[in-house]
């Protein structure tokens, strides 16, 4: 090949192909018309390489000089070539990606050739801003036009909590089946004993002897549990979310947002909020839940409940409930039975001591309860604010209307005032159970010969022992109570520490269900239970602890086994409690218990102080 053949070769090359120069020109075009973006697969050379068109190579075989240079000049010139097509195809792809991102309609697989960088906001229209870079695109979301009508937060607070329940299961105690009730009852022997002391009224319960509750009613202190006012709204704050009612009865009773009945407030569509609901000088019917503590007023509801013997009317109700605490054959006699006594507009709760009731005698229960609701809205019209619309029974009757049935032995009373009230009284709602009451007709203390005074002194230590050798430490805070629990004395009896402590935990279990019911024990509780390696042993402790607690009428709930092994319960509280009732403040210390000097304490001469201070004030009284 001669040198102006290869020079002709080489112009050849330069020019660009019939393929070539018709992709270029369909690449012109594009400008003018939006192009799809067609992705191309990770590790394929793309379309324009692999549509190049290599020149065929010549035929001619010649060796020697003119043959190397030949193919010297032939690699040079694909070289140049290959860099110039790759140069076009580079500038045609960033052609192809600019006109994507210009179009409305882009393809979903060319997306993640972008970078979206999202605002945080609340709404669902958006709109695009423009950054420095054109291949970004950020999306703001315009913010939520906030909503000016809130609800109450103890009412949110409080379908939470239902809403928590329901997602973890309601962690309950399950319906008993008939064996596991009729066992629970053959397995304890329940007496009643009241003693009746000029105005003042004991009632306690025994379980096997051993004193598990007592409750004391005074004559000019009697619990205003239950009874029904006619209040008068003092104030409203709607900050706390509640309202302070005038109840005639000295400090202001406290109703929360959550207590109140917002079927009869009114308020059409409003938001839930108490300010709505209440004005000040506002008459409002309410009912006291817990009576005043301390500096604490009594609480108060607008959701009226009547009690009976054998269920609790509510009279704005809609929902029938039945005990738990009932086997299961037993709620489903009762739902049949139901369905043809409660009034339309009315709900009842069905309670335990229902169990073996006829249909006659839950219908004049109903009966019974409707005529006193409707006594009660006949004084509402009538009455002034700040007045007693219906009040509760006496202690004695109260106790027997709720506790007394067919799982006590007997029903011992001392006293002729109390044993004509108690004795008319179970005549009447229970005419089957009138063979087990007896009336105390010993020469010496009823309490005392049942060793019941014993029982409550001991109670109102700090420290308790159990029968094995362990005790049990209870402290009361502003805020809770804590049990702490130690082996003490009980080493066990062969085994290992971990057997050791489990029977000590187990013991414990039971005796701390005995304290809480017998010192009325209300609100948070939490329980220290002696650290144990294996979780069945854990579990076990647990299930003791509610097994223990299915005695306890009173509404309870055991939360949870925190992270450092403490059980977590909360109870509600009936009365002002044991130790309240058998003590007052100290007026040196103030409840505190201990005595606060200016000056530090010499520890030393402390106890000799002490005796000398009550050696001086023997020697002043004469004794």
């Amino acid at each position: 090949m001669c040198s102006s053949d290869l020079k002709a070769i080489m112009a050849d090359e330069e020019k660009p192909s019939l393929r070539k120069r018709f992709r270029l020109a369909t690449f012109s075009a594009s400008e003018d018309a939006p192009t799809p973006v067609v992705e191309t697969p990770v590790g394929t050379p793309s379309v324009a390489f692999q549509q190049a068109v290599v020149p065929p190579r010549g035929t001619n075989t010649k060796t020697g000089e003119d043959q190397k240079e030949e193919r010297g000049l032939l690699r040079r010139a694909r070289v140049g070539r290959r860099r110039r097509e790759d140069d076009v195809e580079n500038t045609t792809e960033n052609k192809v990606i600019e006109d994507s991102n210009n179009s409305e309609n882009e393809s979903s697989e060319a997306s993640h050739r972008r970078v979206r960088k999202r605002l945080r906001a609340t709404d669902v229209n958006t709109e695009e801003v423009s950054v420095d870079d054109p291949n970004t695109v950020v999306r703001v979301r315009s913010p939520r036009e906030r909503s000016t009508s809130r609800s109450s937060t103890r009412i949110d607070a409080k379908r939470q909590r239902r809403k928590d329940g329901r997602d973890a299961g309601r962690r309950r105690a399950p319906v008993l089946t008939e064996a596991e009730f009729l066992a629970r009852r053959e397995s304890v022997e329940r007496v009643m004993v009241v003693r009746q002391n000029l105005d003042r009224i004991q009632i306690a319960v025994l379980e096997d002897e051993i004193l598990v509750e007592h409750y004391v009613s005074r004559g000019q202190s009697a619990s205003l549990i239950g009874n029904v006012y006619l209040g008068k709204v003092q104030n409203v704050l709607p900050s706390m979310e509640a309202a302070f009612i005038d109840i005639g009865r000295g400090r202001n009773g406290v109703l929360y947002a959550g207590e109140v009945n917002w079927d009869a407030a009114g308020l059409d569509g409003q938001p839930k909020r108490i300010e709505l609901a209440l004005k000040t000088n506002d008459s409002v019917l309410v009912q006291v839940t817990k009576d005043p503590v301390g500096q604490k007023g009594a609480r108060l509801t607008s959701q009226i409940s009547l009690p009976g013997r054998y269920l609790v009317y509510v009279p704005d109700g809609s929902v029938t409930g039945i005990s738990r605490k009932l086997p299961d054959t037993e709620r489903t006699r009762l739902k049949r039975i139901l369905r043809n006594i409660v009034p339309e507009g009315a709900g009842v709760i069905v309670r335990t001591a229902a169990e073996g009731a006829t249909e006659e005698q839950l219908q004049k229960d109903v009966a019974r309860l409707q005529a006193q609701w409707e006594n009660i809205q006949n004084k509402v019209k009538t009455g002034t604010p700040a007045s007693l619309l219906y009040s509760e029974p006496d202690l004695a009757i109260r106790v027997v209307r709720d506790i007394f049935n067919e799982d006590f032995k007997k029903l011992l009373v001392a006293g002729s005032d109390a044993w004509d009230t108690i004795e008319e009284y179970v005549k009447y709602v229970a005419p089957d159970l009138a063979d087990r009451l007896e009336k105390w007709s010993g020469d010496a203390d009823v309490f005392a010969s049942n060793r019941i005074d014993e029982q409550i002194s001991k109670a109102l230590d700090r420290k308790v022992y159990l029968p094995s050798g362990g005790s049990l430490v209870i402290d009361r805070t502003e805020a809770m109570t804590v049990i702490d629990v130690n082996t003490g004395k009980f080493i066990g009896q062969g085994g290992n520490l971990e057997e050791t402590v489990t029977k000590n935990n187990l013991e414990a279990a039971e005796e701390i269900v005995r304290q809480l019911r017998l010192r009325d024990v209300g609100g948070i509780i939490v329980i220290d239970f002696i650290d144990m390696v294996l979780e069945s042993n854990r579990d076990l402790v647990l299930r003791r602890l509610v097994e223990c607690l299915g005695r306890d009428r009173t509404k309870h709930q055991v939360a949870e086994v925190s992270s450092l092994g403490l059980v977590q319960m909360t109870r509600k509280r009936i009365s002002s409690g044991l130790l309240e009732t058998f003590s007052e403040s100290c007026e040196h210390c103030n409840g505190r218990g201990v005595k606060v000097f200016s000056e530090p304490v010499d520890h030393k001469h402390s106890d000799r102080r002490f005796k000398r201070e009550q050696s001086e004030s023997s020697e002043a009284t004469g004794e």
